[in-house]
């Protein structure tokens, strides 16, 4: 099977399986994935992001296979374009809450 084809044939369900067993190393029942599983499953994972959800984060996989990386300069910007309330706030939690 070609990687185009593969890519095709997983469906965002089957990829969020594939991403819980690499990120877990267990399948959904439990039972622990083995070496050759996670590396089989983690090229799955990276193959279905660069062709179908094509990010364009720091550190992924672009669609053409490599590593995206960006600028100190690039990142500050995209930093600096989230409003303060969401950059320095991590949680809120209401007096009574705990």
């Amino acid at each position: 099977m070609n990687v185009e084809a593969l890519v095709a044939s997983m469906s965002p369900d089957v990829y969020e399986k594939l991403l819980q067993a690499v990120e877990t190393g267990k399948w959904l029942d439990g039972s622990p994935i083995t070496d050759i599983q996670r590396e089989s499953c983690m090229q799955a994972v990276m193959l279905y992001q660069a062709k179908i959800l094509k990010p364009d984060q720091h550190m992924t996989i672009s669609e053409d296979g490599e590593v995206i990386h960006k600028s100190r300069q690039q990142l500050k910007a995209e930093m600096s374009q989230n409003t303060p309330e969401e950059t320095n706030t991590i949680a809120r939690f209401k007096k009574n809450d705990f």
